[in-house]
C-alpha cells in the first residue's frame, strides 16, 4: 500500500482547491436564497440545482451518452468487463484506507484481500478473482468517512459536470480525486487522461439501459435523481440501517 505513504503531503494538495469548492458552494447558496416557502428542507438551493442538473443532463445527451452508446457497441462484453473489474480494484484501494479510518475491520481486510488477489492472480485487475471466491467488496469513500464521525450531509447540491452530490460529500471530493485516485499519480499526461476518459465513459456505459427506463418512467428527473441520491448516500453512511429521520415540519401558510 505504497501509495499511501506521501498521504498527508497528498492530503494537503487535495485540500488546497478546496477554496474553488467553497466559492462553488457560496455560489450555490446565493443562488438558493429565491427558493420559495415551499422548498424541500433537504434541497435549499433549488432553483440552483436544477439548472446544474439541465446542464449536465444536456451534456451528458450531446456528448457522454454517445460515446458510451458507441463504446458499448464496438467493445466486447469481456473487455468492458476487464476494464470495470480494473477500475473497481483501484476504487477497492480507496475503500480499504477508508474502512480503517472507519474502524471496520471487515471491511478493510475484505478490500486488502480483493486488491492482493485481483492484482496478483487477477491480471493486475482485469479479472475479478476476488468476487469468485465471494470476498465482498465494501466500497467506502472519504465522504463516507466523515459521515461514520458524524459529519451531517449538509444541503443537496449539483456539481456541474460531477453531478449530484451534499455539501459534506464536496468538501470530501478533493481528497477522494487526489489522495483517493491512484490515476492521479500517473506522471504521463496522455496515459491519464486516457484513464480518466476511459473510466467515466465506461461507468456512463453501465447506466444506459438503466437511464433509457428513466427517461420513460420518471415524471420529474430532477427529483428522482435527488430522492435516489440522498436515500442512497444514507444507506451507505450507515452501513444500510439509516437511524429513522425526524418528521418534517409542515410549511407556514
Amino acid at each position: 500500500m505504497m501509495l499511501y505513504s506521501n498521504a498527508g503531503r497528498q492530503v494537503a494538495g487535495g485540500l488546497s482547491r478546496l477554496p474553488l469548492l467553497a466559492a462553488l458552494v457560496l455560489c450555490t447558496v446565493l443562488a438558493g436564497c429565491a427558493t420559495g416557502p415551499n422548498a424541500n428542507p433537504k434541497d435549499p438551493l433549488e432553483p440552483f440545482n436544477r439548472s446544474m442538473f439541465e446542464f449536465n443532463d444536456a451534456l451528458d445527451h450531446a456528448v457522454l451518452k454517445p460515446v458510451a452508446t458507441a463504446y458499448k457497441e464496438v467493445t466486447p462484453d469481456l473487455l468492458r468487463r476487464g476494464v470495470g473489474n480494473f477500475f473497481n480494484n483501484i476504487e477497492d484501494i480507496w475503500s480499504f484506507v477508508n474502512n480503517v479510518l472507519q474502524l471496520k475491520g471487515e471491511g478493510a481486510a475484505n478490500s486488502f484481500v480483493r486488491v492482493g488477489v485481483n492484482t496478483f492472480i487477477g491480471l493486475g485487475g482485469l479479472v475479478d478473482v476476488a468476487s469468485e471466491m465471494q470476498i465482498e467488496r465494501h466500497p467506502e469513500d472519504f465522504g463516507q468517512t466523515l459521515g461514520r464521525w458524524g459529519v451531517g450531509a449538509g444541503p443537496y447540491v449539483v456539481l456541474p459536470f460531477f453531478g449530484p452530490s451534499t455539501l459534506r460529500d464536496t468538501v470530501a471530493l478533493p481528497v477522494d480525486k487526489t489522495v483517493g485516485d491512484p490515476v492521479t499519480k500517473i506522471d504521463d499526461i496522455p496515459v491519464r487522461n486516457t484513464l480518466w476518459t476511459l473510466r467515466l465513459v465506461d461507468n456512463r456505459a453501465q447506466l444506459l439501459k438503466a437511464g433509457d427506463l428513466l427517461e420513460e418512467v420518471a415524471l420529474d428527473k430532477y427529483t428522482f435523481f435527488r430522492d435516489s441520491h440522498l436515500q442512497r448516500r444514507r444507506n451507505a453512511v450507515f452501513d444500510g440501517n439509516p437511524p429513522e429521520e425526524e418528521p418534517e415540519a409542515e410549511p407556514e401558510q
